[in-house]
């Protein structure tokens, strides 16, 4: 199938998720509360009922705060959203996180944690930590696990941390996660991230649009997982794709336009995923670094 390369204006904000989370509405026109303190917003988003929590400020998480379903969570200017912990998604449905900054989240948390849940928007939001610790001193930034489906990143900042993005988190978990894990990312700019850009198992990811610089591994099939990686730029980045690393059985990969830096590739299995079940427009990697560095993160809404 070609798809349509039609760029996006830079920094554009889609009203609704582009890929494998398309259909997510979150709280959709619910009334918005605004919070400001831990414990307003743990009650805000309790409960699966239609709801839209505003965020206003820089709130200090110790551990992760559960949301619920049918739930939109929006952080307020360019400066809001959580240090030292983060979210948890936990069986649950119909979720949207946009426009928060997410920093630090000391281990065991991630800054968001996606688990057996389905429809999940996670969007210009701004992941940081940093790397002057050992690397399990914080989580991950963002990890999707325990056969959690249909899930779009998109648009967010990933920044200074080891390990970014785990989709499954196990190689012995195929009887909970085959058939499920699909999550596709486009429009993030993942900048001093050593890897895991991301590392999918048993999964299908759709990886398109993003801007990699400074990681040692990016983008790590495993486990039969399928990975299509399209109109990417990496840069000062050692490997772009793997698929041969670090688990019992390989992934697969297939790459088309990307502009890859002098990046290694590691393709030891080509996949079948070419064609995403899905309308998108992936703009050419010529334009992407443009497009991606004035538009995403927080405050870019």
């Amino acid at each position: 199938m070609a798809v349509l390369a039609v760029p996006q204006p830079a920094g554009a904000a889609e009203t609704s998720p582009v890929g494998f989370g398309a259909g997510t509405t979150g709280g959709g026109s619910a009334s918005a509360v605004t919070v400001s303190t831990l414990s307003a917003f743990k009650s805000a988003v309790t409960g699966n009922s239609a709801k839209v929590v505003r965020v206003n400020g820089l709130i200090s998480l110790s551990g992760q705060v559960d949301v619920g379903s049918n739930t939109t969570v929006l952080g307020v200017g360019s400066a809001s959203g959580f240090t030292g912990g983060g979210l948890r998604l936990k069986k649950v449905s119909n979720v949207v996180i946009r426009n928060l900054n997410i920093s630090k989240p000391l281990a065991p948390a991630d800054g968001i944690t996606v688990e057996a849940s389905s429809k999940v928007w996670i969007d210009h939001n701004s992941f940081s930590a940093d790397r002057d610790h050992d690397k399990d001193h914080y989580d991950g930034l963002l990890d999707v696990n325990h056969g959690a489906d249909n899930v779009t990143v998109s648009w967010n900042t990933f920044k200074n941390h080891f390990k970014g993005s785990l989709v499954g988190h196990s190689d012995n978990n195929a009887s909970e996660d085959t058939g499920r894990l699909k999550v596709t990312y486009h429009h993030n700019h993942f900048a001093n991230v050593y890897s895991r850009i991301p590392s999918l198992r048993f999964g299908t990811g759709h990886f398109y649009n993003n801007y990699v610089e400074g990681a040692d591994t990016a983008c790590h099939s495993r486990m039969g997982a399928q990975m299509l990686v399209e109109n990417n730029v990496f840069r000062s980045t050692k490997v772009a794709v793997t698929t041969n690393r670090s688990s019992d059985v390989d992934g697969y990969a297939n790459l088309r336009g990307n502009d890859l830096g002098g990046a290694a590739t590691e393709i030891s299995r080509v996949g079948s995923f070419t064609s995403p079940p899905y309308a998108y427009s992936a703009e050419p990697a010529s334009s992407v670094v443009a497009s991606v560095t004035s538009g995403a993160g927080a405050g870019k809404l």
